[in-house]
This record gives C-alpha cells, structure tokens and sequence, in this order.
C-alpha cells in the first residue's frame, strides 16, 4: 500500500497495541474516541484525504526516489529545489483547510535530516547506518507511516549540559548496549502528533562533546513500543469539545480539526540494532540538529502561512458581519494582515529555490534564509492575530456560552441584542467570533501563535543562526573596497583580494 486514504488511516491506528496515553488525570483505555484525540486525528487525516483529491493530488504526492512509485509527499525525500517548493505550498494547502498543526511536517523534516546526516556519518566512519536508514525510509514511504520526530529534550536545569545534569535522564540516552541493540531512557517534549503516529524517531536535540557520547542517539521505534508513556499536553479552552454537543460545537471554534502535543517517556525501551542511525557519533550530533532545524524553520514558512489565510478571512468576514468591511481602516489592517502572511511565505519559497543537493542524494534549504523566515514567524502571526482581534471587537472575550444561546428561555434576546449588520445571521457571527477567539486565544492558538515562537528553535536559535551563516566578513570586504578605490579595477581586485583572503582563512588545515 503506498498511498492510503483516511479511513485505513483510522484502520492503521486501531491496529496499534494498547498504549499508555494519559490525559487529564485518567489513562486512556480507548484514545481514539477521545473528542480532543478524535479532533486532532481528523487533521492528520485530512493529509490522506488531499492525496486522493484529483484538484490537488499533483501537490499532494511525489514520484519516489527510492522506489519510483507516486508517494505521499509527507514521505518524500525531496529531489529538487521545485520539491522543496512544493513541500511548502502544501503545508499551506493544508493549514488553510484545517487552521491548526496537521502533525506530519517533523516527521517530513526528520527524514530528510537523517538521510543526509547518516550518509556523512557512514562516510567517515565506514557504518552502515545510511543503509538501515535508506531501509526505514523506504518502509515509510510504502506504509505511508505517520513518524513523529522526537528531537526536544526536556533539559532539566538550562544552564548544565547533558552530562553535567544531576539526574542524566534530563536528555535521553542510551543506558544500555546489546549485542542486538541498545536501551535508551528519557523524555521528549512537546511531541507533535505522537498518539496519532505509527513511529517515532529519536534524535539528539544538541550539539554533544567528547563526555556526552551516550546522548549521541538517533533510531526509530514503533509509536506503540513497550516502556513509552504518553502524558497528553493541556491546551486552552480545550474542554469546549468534550460536550458533544451543539454547544460544544459552537464554543469551541472549530470543533471538527485540532492539534497534538504530548510529553513522552521513555522508560528502558529496547532498540533493535536494524533501527540504530547513530549511536555514539558525537561529531554529527550538531550536523543532524542543524539539517533538521533548517527543514523546519522552512516549514513554518508554508504551515503558518496557512492558517494566516483562516486568520485574514476571518477578519474580512467578521468586518461584513459587524458591518464594516467598507471602513477604510478595517481595509488597511487586511491589507496589512496580507502583507505580513505574503512575506512569510515568500520567506518559505526563497530558501527553497535557494536549494542546493546534498551529498546524500536530496534536497537541502538554504539554511540562512529558512531561519531568516522562521525568525518573521516568530513575530508576523502576533501582529496578524492582534489585527484580528482589533477587527472581532471585544465581544470575541465577553460572548455568552452557546448554551445561552440555545437556551429557549435566552436564545431570543440574544439574536436580538447579538445581531450584527442588517440582513446577517446572527448565528454566524457568534460561530466566527468563537473561530477568532480559538485562532488567537484557545487551541487553535498553539498551533498558530505558540508553535510559531517556539517551534523548531526559539527566536534566539534563529538569530544565533543567522549571525553564525550571514557572512558579514564577506560583506565588510565589499564595503572595504569600494570606500578605498576610485577605479573599476582597483575595486575589481580588492575584491578578488579580500574574499581569496577568506576563503584562506576558513580552510581546513591540511
């Protein structure tokens, strides 16, 4: 099978072992009819469902490099700078059909960072993890896995690395080595989709030094694996889907899609030696976080852009609601919201045209620019939300439950007193007040305003990033020689120069 819709999805799920999930003080016997589970599998499930859309099947799928048969592109090992491109258009193709997380982009990232960083290991150390790799990817793609990447740690005391934690188990490791694999003990957090996944793949979240070279992990193992623990996140205004209701419907903003976050525990899970991808090699480390944070910053380029699309619409149809799409103000702040979404995208589609191929095989972003657009998704959405919330006016916080609004004995004072422009349901307006509201304040917020400051790296990662790969010395050169020149050639040849001078400098000793 290598591309299933969503009903063999739900199917693929089911067939899981028991897992031990936990949310809200109970564990779950049957999380999949949970409605805060059932919502946030929706939205993965609707990745199966565009790939069989003919409209957008095209964007959906890619042909295979591994086996040449048309996969789903969440599996795909990107073959081009028009793949990459591609990978962006849809996660905002997707974001705009669910506005919030669809939980497949780590996984996505993930792949692509591990095929690269395994062939580099493997060239240095004669191993064999690219090929064991090359196996799991193709496994992926054939299955249409859902693989949730497991690369955050939970740190413990911020300022001690791995080894100096006073409880080692701060980030995961390997406690053990077998002779048919290795055993490893930890946490990661904030895991996207976890419950919703078929597989999980570990990876160092740091770069490592010489003392930390059981940290040095990297392996996939199956989402139902013994000795993991799920602990599920708490999101604001969460408990609006548990009615079931009409009410609940209504409150909640979006009752139909919903993000996943989850703390998993990994308590002595046993790795066979066939799913290591590194275990020791602490020199790529560093290499394996920064090919992952690069994939993913560029992500935050197309799945944000998305749900800023839900974000402007909702702006443009509350103002006709409230009956002031014409102000010439409430103009403007759409047009301002636009630009801002356009920019994040345009960020997300210049590192990808700025692709270059990897040794490996596939494609890589160009790492300054897909931090440069991670760094506006740190900030754009707030400002595109706090527009929205200029435009919702302050009834989006101070509505009545839907309860009242279905109540026989209040429904008609508030149709009367709720009721917006003439001609309008009011019914509508209070559906698209509670979507604003879940956009910028509720659920529908993580995805869109908390994943944007903290997702894939915090905003100083990105800046640390940008100075590291910015190439301001190169830039002082060109400064350099034209303040110093008043002819063509000498400012040709100071060129020429200063940047041999660096190139000089930066090589490796022989």
């Amino acid at each position: 099978m290598t591309l299933m819709n969503a009903h063999q999805y739900r199917e693929s799920l089911a067939r899981r072992r028991p897992m031990k999930i936990y949310l809200d003080g109970k564990r779950l016997e049957n999380p999949l009819e949970h409605p805060s589970v059932q919502a946030s599998v929706n939205s993965v499930a609707l990745t199966y469902e565009l790939a069989h859309d003919p409209e957008h099947r095209a964007l959906m799928t890619a042909r295979s490099a591994l086996s040449g048969e048309t996969v789903n592109r969440f599996c795909h090992l990107h073959q081009s700078s028009a793949d990459l491109i591609d990978k962006v258009r849809m996660q905002r193709l997707v974001g705009q059909r669910c506005g919030t997380c669809f939980q497949r982009c780590v996984g996505l990232d993930a792949l692509n960072a591990l095929f690269a960083a395994t062939f580099e290991i493997d060239r240095k150390f004669a191993t064999n993890y690219h090929e064991r790799f090359r196996a799991f990817a193709l496994a992926m793609e054939s299955n249409d896995w859902i693989v949730d990447g497991a690369m955050t740690d939970v740190k413990g005391d911020r300022s001690r690395r791995p080894a100096e934690q006073s409880d080692p188990d701060m980030y995961l490791r390997v406690v053990e080595r077998r002779a048919d694999g290795v055993v490893i003990r930890g946490a990661k957090a904030h895991q996207t989709g976890a419950i919703n996944s078929h597989w999980v793949l570990v990876m160092p979240t740091v770069a490592l030094r010489d003392d930390e070279g059981d940290y040095a992990i990297a392996c996939a193992l199956p989402a139902d694996a013994e000795g993991i623990t799920y602990i599920y996140g708490r999101q604001s205004c969460d408990e609006r889907k548990l009615g079931g209701d009409a009410a609940s419907a209504i409150d909640s903003g979006s009752a139909c899609y919903g993000g996943q976050e989850a703390l998993m525990i990994f308590d002595d899970v046993f790795v066979p030696n066939e799913s290591v991808f590194m275990d020791g090699e602490i020199a790529f480390a560093g290499l394996l976080v920064d090919l992952f944070a690069s994939y993913h910053r560029q992500s935050y380029g197309g799945c944000k852009v998305g749900k800023g699309d839900v974000a402007i619409g909702a702006a443009a149809t509350i103002a006709q609601l409230n009956g002031v799409e014409r102000a010439a103000h409430i103009r403007d702040k759409i047009i301002e919201m636009n630009h801002l979404n356009e920019t994040l995208f345009a960020c997300g589609i210049a590192c990808s045209a700025n692709g270059t191929q990897l040794p490996a095989g596939n494609w890589f972003v160009d790492p300054l620019l897909a931090n440069v657009c991670k760094q506006n998704v740190t900030r754009f959405p707030y400002e595109i939300a706090r527009l929205l919330q200029d435009i919702a006016g302050g009834l989006m916080v101070t509505l009545p439950s839907a309860k009242d609004w279905l109540n026989p004995e209040t429904a008609a004072l508030l149709r009367k007193y709720l009721a917006g422009a003439e001609g309008s349901d009011p019914e509508e307006r209070i559906r698209m007040l509670r979507l604003i509201e879940n956009l910028t304040m509720g659920r529908g917020a993580v995805a869109y305003l908390t994943e944007s400051m903290h997702g894939a790296g915090s905003p100083q990662a990105q800046r640390i990033m940008i100075g590291r790969l910015a190439n301001v010395d190169e830039k002082k050169v060109y400064a350099r020689s034209l303040a110093a020149h008043d002819d063509l050639e000498g400012v040709e040849a100071a060129i020429r120069t200063g940047l041999a001078g660096l190139r000089a400098a930066k090589a490796p000793a022989a």
